[in-house]
């Protein structure tokens, strides 16, 4: 079983909580990607991201001076956002730690797909973002990222945001089990999913995924962290939900 997440924006360098394991496996394209971001103009990198003057020059200067090679974080810690804060994989023990390094993948519109603990640099580029040169960049990733998810593994646990989960969903095959996991609360009838809560909740999801050691998808449905409960009579095959 392999487990996907998104990245999160905001990002960090840690080079002494942990040590990186390895290089991105698609670290040649990472490296097509970046020479295309420096081809552009602060002013077209800054439409690019839909940011602020601020956070366009961080992340304008980072791309010019970026080494991919140096000073590099494991990327579960690099990323620092609230699903990242909830998972804590800082402070993992070692049976969590060896239990993420095996099934757990970030989904990286720079990266493409990463390790737990392969070294990262902090960079800005979100999966929808429209490239120029390197057109689409779901078309420019294509299917390698579903061939790197899917090898020996036929099940995929999906905790990504849709904009990340379709990279991976467009190529599916008929023997594959994609099962996605909903975090909401029942109103008016229907199942409403809140941003913030459900990022916490993918954390707390992981982390608990990693501390009880769950191997099949049946094992998921002890989730109780949050206040959440594994609704059995909205849940399918394809689709696990929990509620508030």
């Amino acid at each position: 079983m392999k487990i996907i997440i998104s990245p999160a924006k905001k990002m960090n360098i840690d080079t002494d909580t942990l040590a990186p394991e390895g290089m991105p496996v698609f670290l040649k394209e990472t490296e097509q990607l970046l020479e295309w971001m420096r081809r552009l103009s602060f002013a077209e990198a800054k439409a690019l991201w839909k940011c602020n003057d601020k956070i366009a020059e961080q992340n304008y200067k980072r791309f010019q001076e970026m080494d991919l090679r140096r000073n590099l974080t494991p990327a579960v810690i690099a990323y620092e956002g609230i699903q990242y804060q909830y998972m804590a994989p800082a402070v993992f023990g070692g049976a969590e730690t060896d239990y993420i390094r095996e099934h757990l993948r970030i989904l990286s519109g720079f990266y493409g797909v990463l390790r737990p603990f392969d070294g990262v640099v902090p960079y800005r580029l979100e999966m929808q973002a429209k490239a120029s040169d390197a057109g689409d960049l779901y078309r420019f990733w294509g299917e390698k990222l579903y061939r790197e998810i899917t090898d020996k593994d036929a099940v995929i646990l999906n905790l990504a945001s849709k904009e990340y989960s379709r990279c991976i969903e467009k190529y599916l095959q008929s023997e594959d089990v994609f099962l996605t996991v909903t975090f909401g609360e029942l109103i008016d009838g229907k199942v409403k999913q809140k941003g913030t809560f459900a990022k916490m909740a993918r954390g707390e999801m992981v982390r608990y995924l990693a501390e009880h050691q769950v191997e099949e998808p049946a094992g998921i449905k002890g989730f109780d962290r949050l206040g959440y409960h594994f609704a059995e009579e909205l849940s399918t095959e394809k689709e696990y939900v929990f509620l508030k």
